[in-house]
């Protein structure tokens, strides 16, 4: 009898361990985004990434929409048994006008034609607080405007997750803190949270009842929970992100939040998929895998998972961020019918002319925090209220979150109301008050409570001061330095000031103006602002220098 040679046999032996071991793994795709703020088209700008040939410099790539990422998803989903769509917050709000015009329902419909399943909540979605984040994932009219759109909004398809964040009324978190899905029998638990610091982020008065717990404290205290259901492998949405250095499927030198929270994780979490501050990032962080997908829908992030059929764990998983070309990406049918019957009732009044600018304006700031756009946001609101019946105001401050999207030149230097709104659109309303020379420095002494994301707010012509940088938090605002029309602030000298009704009650932490006095409320920002182009156009960006840097 013929024997098999030793070599022969060996191979066979390593070919059958290998196929057992194939046995033994079960696929999982996960498709996820983050921060997509209801772009529902693509955003001006695209995506900035490295140069493939000149890792130098940086290109810009036309890229996001939810046409196209609509059949990317689809692509991505093609082929592979096991999948799932989730996102990571911030799906809402601070929305461009096609969206934030019906109050974001264009968006969670998309979503939910898309095929998404489940989404942890961003503090954007608190924008207009928490009655309205449980309207958006149970559907109904807005209890203000009614029913807008060309059909009933129904709610989301997807599952909010709130894991950290409760209702002090009745003790609960105000949506499911977790889901399991099941895989080829394995269980897979998918746990949703936002930020803690979301109360700072948003208008106080929107999340008077919620409380905002620890973000790695929750995820830990409910690993035994979720263990004695029998899972193993465990993936974290949250909405807090971080600062890496590297293009958008890289992760040298991260820093910021997430790293920390990362490593206070008990060490059953496996994947983390992050989101917030808007950058893109492929990562190990403390063992685990840390994805974020940049923002406003130009990237979807896959992420390849091999999970083991005997310990029910994650046995690898690894990350690919995917650029949602827009340029190259056929448009899903669905999801134009969507935006085409929207557009029919927004576009009228989308197009309506709003002015003329001589060149874009800028919202990225300077070295002090001053920004082109900023300026002339405060200075369309001190216009709006400083008649003696509108509020008498000398002085108008706005916050810089508040300006979302750069007002850009067309060639006939033509701007529309929809411009105007991608630029306001929370639909804040001014608030005239009175504050002290000795409030008003206090407030601006706030603008670093927290010193890793300052918030310069912008200010109006007239009025200017200095800030030392070496100074001690708190002792920042050069007092002598603070001048209104030529005029040195007095501390016990009384002053109106505008701000937006967001300040008013001490968002962003600006807890200084919630005492002001003698408070006058008028219209809302965006109108200031698009009636400030009406009777000044053409525009000129302002030369900035009312807030100047030491150090």
């Amino acid at each position: 009898m013929r024997r098999t040679p030793p070599i022969l046999v060996a191979l066979l032996a390593c070919l059958t361990a290998t196929q057992a071991q194939a046995s033994d793994r079960v696929p999982l795709r996960i498709l996820a985004i983050n921060d997509l703020h209801g772009n529902l088209e693509p955003p001006p700008g695209g995506i900035r990434i490295d140069d493939p040939i000149n890792k130098e410099r940086k290109i810009r790539i036309n890229a996001g929409g939810v046409e196209h990422m609509a059949t990317l998803v689809r692509q991505l989903r093609a082929d592979h048994k096991n999948t799932t769509f989730v996102a990571a917050g911030d799906l809402i709000g601070a929305s461009p006008f096609l969206s934030a015009m019906f109050h974001d329902e264009p968006t969670i419909e998309s979503l939910s034609l898309m095929g998404m399943e489940i989404a942890s909540v961003g503090n954007h979605e608190f924008d207009e607080g928490k009655t309205e984040l449980l309207r958006m994932q149970n559907g109904g009219c807005h209890p203000t405007d009614g029913c807008r759109g060309p059909h009933p909004f129904t709610g989301a398809k997807f599952r909010y997750l709130a894991a950290s964040t409760f209702d002090r009324s009745t003790g609960t978190t105000l949506f499911p803190p977790y889901v399991i899905k099941t895989f080829d029998g394995i269980p897979v638990a998918f746990i949703g949270l936002t930020l803690k610091n979301t109360p700072r982020l948003v208008s106080p008065v929107g999340v008077t009842d919620l409380e905002f717990r620890d973000e790695a404290d929750t995820v830990n205290a409910l690993v035994p929970e979720l263990k004695a259901r029998g899972v193993e492998a465990i993936v974290v949405l949250i909405h807090e992100g971080g600062f890496p250095t590297g293009d958008y499927n890289e992760c040298p030198g991260i820093s910021g939040p997430i790293v920390d929270i990362v490593k206070k994780f008990d060490k059953a979490v496996d994947i983390v998929v992050s989101g917030h501050t808007h950058q893109a990032y492929t990562c190990n962080i403390d063992g685990r895998l840390v994805s974020s997908g940049d923002k406003y829908g130009t990237l979807v992030t896959t992420i390849d998972v091999e999970l083991d059929r005997n310990t029910r764990d994650v046995v690898s998983a690894k990350a690919n961020n995917i650029i949602v070309r827009a340029d190259k990406l056929a448009k899903d049918a669905e999801q134009t019918r969507l935006i085409a019957d929207y557009q029919q009732l927004a576009g009228p009044i989308a197009a309506r002319p709003a002015g003329r600018i001589t060149a874009s304006l800028s919202r990225i700031p300077t070295d002090a925090g001053e920004s082109v756009l900023g300026d002339i946001v405060a200075d369309a609101q001190l216009a709006a209220t400083q008649a003696a019946d509108k509020g008498g105001a000398v002085i108008a401050f706005t916050n810089p979150g508040g300006v979302r999207s750069p007002i850009i030149r067309r060639d006939d230097g033509s701007i529309t109301y929809g411009d105007v709104f991608a630029a306001q659109p929370f639909r804040n309303q001014v608030v005239t008050m009175t504050l002290t020379g000795a409030q008003i420095k206090a407030a601006l002494e706030q603008q670093w409570l927290d010193p890793t994301r300052p918030r310069v707010l912008q200010v109006s012509k007239g009025f200017s001061y200095t800030w030392d940088n070496a100074k001690p938090l708190g002792d920042r605002i050069v007092s002598n330095s603070m001048i209104l029309n030529n005029v040195m602030i007095d501390p016990t000298t009384s002053y109106r000031v505008t701000v937006n009704n967001f300040l008013a009650v001490g968002g962003d932490g600006f807890t200084v103006l919630k005492g002001g006095t003698n408070q006058l409320f008028g219209l809302y920002d965006v109108d200031a602002l698009y009636a400030y182009f009406q009777a000044n156009s053409p525009v000129a960006p302002p030369t900035t220098g009312r807030i100047t840097r030491l150090n």
